[in-house]
């Protein structure tokens, strides 16, 4: 028997590298929670370029929460935060957040750049929260429709020493 089970504690998630394998899970989760899902092509893309692609899995292995993200020369920059619609409002986006900036620091890396949709602020409030900033407007990036677009907010989260995080630490 397990000391956590003893104890009355639940296993923790886990974070793991996603894998191609784990499409499986990931594109069911992908095509409900958006209107304009990432292709399977795009992930196996992101994974064989070296993307940091992170999964958050709860301990019988269900997918909870998912993160791909792209390293620059000295900043990373955030592609897809997607938790699965059954576990939202639990934590997992900010626990996956925490991860990254994590491997972030650990790399010296100086950002941590995202876009967001204006209209998407459960997200907004977030990364707000994380202490993002707001960096600048894209017009018309996110596909709104048949025939609109939305506009992304861009953010940035200074990752340097002297800034403060915000819960981050």
């Amino acid at each position: 028997m397990s000391a956590l089970w003893r104890e009355g504690r639940q296993p923790e998630p886990v974070h793991r590298p996603m894998a191609v394998t784990d499409l499986d899970a990931v594109m069911p989760v992908e095509a409900v929670c958006y209107s304009h899902p990432w292709t399977r092509g795009n992930f196996i893309d992101s994974i064989a370029a070296g993307y940091r692609c992170t999964l958050r899995l709860a301990p019988d292995d269900a997918l909870l929460a998912y993160a791909v993200a792209m390293p620059a020369v000295d900043e990373m920059h955030l592609l897809n935060l997607t938790v699965s619609p059954e576990h939202q409002g639990q934590g997992h986006a900010r626990a996956l957040m925490h991860e990254l900036v994590g491997h972030c620091r650990a790399r010296g890396l100086q950002s941590l750049w995202l876009e967001v949709r204006p209209s998407n602020q459960r997200a907004r409030g977030l990364y707000t929260r994380l202490g993002f900033l707001e960096a600048g407007l894209r017009k018309g990036y996110y596909p709104d429709g048949p025939h609109r677009r939305e506009d992304a907010l861009v953010m940035s989260l200074p990752l340097t020493p002297q800034e403060p995080t915000h819960g981050l630490d």
